[in-house]
């Protein structure tokens, strides 16, 4: 077996075991957590039972009331030791990244970042002002309105930027006085769940305020059904987050989705063709384009389309493919036999309804080639489907009516990216995109702790994440009145 790490987190303690008041054996058993680019197990993790969820849903929602009622300036605390014992295990955390979630190593160094810029975000969020003095009703009476925390929140999170989508939705609810159950992703349960737990462990977060659930659907399932679980806060797939909103549905929780993305990077024929195509490759070739937020779809004006594919096919062709831990190495194995399969499909599926590949094409293994596709049209599953793999489908335009109408014929509406050299002319074709999210001479793959990160369409639901839209997500309001002196 694979050993990472020297002495932190200790492996005797939390190999086959689940975080909830301590390190406890699960009903549920244990799972290998298989490296992708060898084969390699690397540990053995606890699998959460939904009985093991139900215990930590009592014990959670029995700690809900003594976080809430704590100072803020105590919850900041935990999460400022947080972001310090973050800092000084980083090549721990960098190393379970790359090696669980196949990333190279600037993924994990992203991750990082990234992770400790949303619990500088939560920090901030706990002394907002949450509450309002209304005119009363009656003259010399009281009127009240503040945010208070929901109480137990639920947190499901997949496997492919397990540490930052923890992070993101565990700050600012832990910040803002609510306890958690948190899910990852059995493909990354360690640096999603495991090396969670220890940070805030090691942060003095008391008892019984996080749990670490890892496990499949049935897992999933059970917190979002949990009669203690207020919240879900869940980031995945359409199809899987339909099935935790029908669930939570039932309970009549409150959901945050953040979903799937067809995502369109729009090039007009007055674009930097070099800087978009580098745009390009990096929107869809970045973490083997395994992002809600990677480049879908190409769209190119006709007078640059073929200088574009040219750059496009250059920049695909300079990434090595291999083991992420080996120097120069730009693009890694898809995550899974599963995920390598569909890539597949969609790539043999479009190239057999004339799609004409550029470079790449052909896996070998878990190992998918960044792939360049044109004579692409809107029958083809790579026009329709989200791939999440390193492929880049490439179509003309003719005007910016037919991007805006080929950028939108979509149910997706999460991100997109315009390039021009004019920044007023990108930012009114933007302004008639339907995304959440629109980036102007950048690329489609942005993140920012400050920001209201959420799609539009079957994106999501409306909701959003990050900024001061995370104090509307984990508190709700509450009203209080007072009469005045009889």
């Amino acid at each position: 077996m694979a050993v990472i790490g020297e002495r932190w987190p200790d492996r005797a303690e939390w190999a086959g075991r689940i975080f909830s008041s301590g390190w406890r054996e699960p009903e549920g058993g244990t799972r290998p957590v298989i490296e992708p680019a060898t084969g390699d197990t690397l540990a053995d993790v606890g699998i959460a039972s939904p009985a093991d969820v139900a215990r930590a849903g009592v014990r959670a929602a029995a700690a809900a009331g003594e976080w809430a009622a704590a100072a803020p300036s105590d919850r900041v605390e935990v999460l400022l030791r947080a972001s310090g014992v973050l800092r000084e295990r980083s090549d721990t955390f960098r190393e379970w990244i790359v090696r669980e979630s196949a990333g190279v190593p600037a993924k994990g160094d992203y991750e990082i970042a990234a992770a400790l810029a949303q619990l500088a975000h939560a920090v901030g969020l706990a002394s907002l002002p949450r509450g309002e003095v209304l005119a009363p009703q009656a003259p010399g009476g009281t009127s009240l309105a503040w945010r208070v925390p929901l109480g137990v929140v639920g947190v499901i999170n997949p496997w492919n930027a397990p540490l930052l989508f923890a992070v993101r939705a565990l700050a600012p609810a832990l910040a803002l006085g609510n306890t958690v159950l948190l899910k990852p992703d059995p493909l990354t349960p360690v640096s999603g769940g495991v090396l969670v737990a220890r940070l805030l462990e090691d942060a003095g977060l008391p008892d019984g305020v996080l749990h670490v659930l890892p496990g499949g659907a049935d897992t999933g399932q059970a917190v979002a059904a949990d009669p203690h679980v207020a919240m879900v806060a869940f980031t995945g797939s359409t199809a899987a987050g339909r099935a935790v909103a029908r669930v939570a549905g039932e309970g009549l929780k409150r959901v945050l989705l953040e979903l799937g993305g067809k995502n369109s990077l729009v090039v007009l024929e007055d674009a930097d063709v070099e800087a978009a195509a580098l745009a390009g490759a990096v929107s869809t070739f970045g973490y083997q384009g395994q992002a809600c937020v990677a480049a879908g779809r190409h769209l190119v004006h006709t007078d640059l389309v073929e200088a574009y594919t040219d750059a496009l096919v250059r920049h695909a062709l300079a990434m090595r493919v291999g083991d992420p831990r080996e120097e120069g190495v730009g693009i890694g194995p898809v995550i899974s036999v599963g995920q390598a399969a569909r890539v597949e499909r969609i790539v043999d599926e479009s190239v057999a309804a004339g799609a004409r590949v550029l470079t790449g094409g052909r896996r070998e293994g878990l190992f998918y080639p960044p792939t360049v596709l044109d004579r692409v049209d809107r029958a083809m599953p790579a026009y329709t489907e989200e791939i999440f793999g390193p492929v880049a489908p490439v179509l003309p335009f003719r005007s910016e009516a037919e991007a805006v109408e080929i950028a939108n014929d979509t149910a997706y509406g999460l991100a997109a990216a315009v390039h021009s050299g004019s920044v007023p002319r990108a930012t009114a074709v933007a302004g008639q995109l339907r995304t959440g999210m629109v980036h102007i001479n950048d690329v489609c793959a942005k993140d920012a702790a400050n920001a209201p990160f959420g799609g539009m369409g079957v994106s999501g639901n409306g909701s959003r994440i990050g900024g001061t839209a995370s104090l509307e997500q984990f508190t709700q309001w509450r009203w209080m009145t007072a009469p005045g002196p009889s």
